[in-house]
């Protein structure tokens, strides 16, 4: 049961906790630090956040120093808290594990690379305060990104809403989220969760507030291509069952196609001498249906893969240590 907070309660001065996901970020988490706690001290300054607001780091397996630098800025500075799972278990799952353990009234997420502008933390707060429970972090522009990233990545957005995939365009994971918000997202049972679709579903007030993207402060991409793509095919088959509608629709038409060539291959023997002995008509056909098949399986495996995953109802993440 979610519990009934209407928006008129939402706090003055909330205790905001900034969700950070790490892996082997050990080259920029320094000066990630230095920003967020500069970002905290200006946000308690003009009481716009309480005063126990603080930064978690979530460690997502990292096999750099990274968990030794949390330790030691936590050390160093009562605002940033830590939290280190027990293996490797991508983006998302760190994400949501940061989201479900934060103890803020409001709760940000966003990336240690620092390509997300921490400055519009403050416009989300501001955009809280007037009662948005779900503030997006949208980019301007892509003008940072290569063209292969650029085109790929509006063109799946773009991809998912023709699907029927309610998503933000050019909004990531860089979001501001109340405590209900958090609280109804832990109602999705889902082993394999895809927080950029799942979030605008829960249906509270929510807002965009807009910044420039930079590029990475320090260090590599933690996202290959490799894991991009399980990302998005992740998001398409957890959401809609258009490509197995597909299939069926792809099956009609070939099996009109194929009555078509038929109904063509007898009118051509029986009323003409243009009837041409050869292989084509035949090699031609099984490689398109055999192609045309292993295409259907593949797809199919998926979705039976996703209820393979679900079925198990394995924990998501397990916590090895807080601080």
């Amino acid at each position: 049961m979610l519990p009934q907070v209407p928006p008129s309660s939402i706090l003055s001065t909330p205790q905001l906790t900034i969700v950070v996901p790490c892996y082997n970020e050990e080259e920029v988490l320094p000066e990630t630090t230095r920003r967020l706690l500069a970002l905290l001290d200006k946000l308690v300054s003009a009481q716009k956040v309480a005063a126990e607001s603080h930064v978690l780091y979530v460690d997502d397996g990292s096999k750099d120093r990274t968990w030794e630098l949390i330790r030691e800025l936590h050390a160093q500075h009562p605002a940033i808290k830590g939290l280190k799972l027990s293996a490797n278990r991508g983006h998302q799952i760190a994400l949501i594990s940061g989201l479900f353990s934060a103890q803020g009234d409001v709760v940000v997420s966003i990336d240690a690379d620092l390509q997300d502008d921490v400055s519009a933390i403050e416009s989300m707060i501001d955009a809280y305060a007037q009662g948005h429970e779900v503030v997006y972090g949208v980019r301007k522009l892509r003008n940072v990104d290569t063209f292969f990233k650029r085109f790929s990545a509006e063109g799946y957005y773009r991809l998912l809403n023709t699907l029927g995939v309610k998503v933000v365009f050019n909004h990531a994971d860089y979001r501001l989220m109340s405590r209900r918000a958090v609280e109804a997202i832990k109602e999705y049972g889902e082993v394999n969760l895809f927080l950029r679709g799942i979030v605008p579903l829960i249906g509270f007030r929510s807002t965009s507030v807009y910044y420039d993207r930079s590029e990475r402060f320090a260090g590599e991409s933690k996202y290959p291509l490799r894991k991009m793509l399980r990302l998005a095919l992740d998001g398409i088959t957890s959401f809609t069952a258009f490509p197995l509608r597909m299939i069926s629709v792809i099956g009609l038409l070939v099996s009109f196609t194929s009555l078509a060539m038929i109904l063509w291959v007898l009118w051509v023997k029986f009323f003409s001498d243009n009837a041409l002995p050869g292989w084509a008509s035949s090699v031609i056909p099984i490689y398109f249906l055999g192609g045309l098949q292993l295409l259907s399986i593949g797809v199919l495996g998926e979705y039976v893969a996703k209820i393979y995953f679900e079925t198990k109802r394995r924990p998501r993440y397990f916590i090895e240590e807080m601080l």
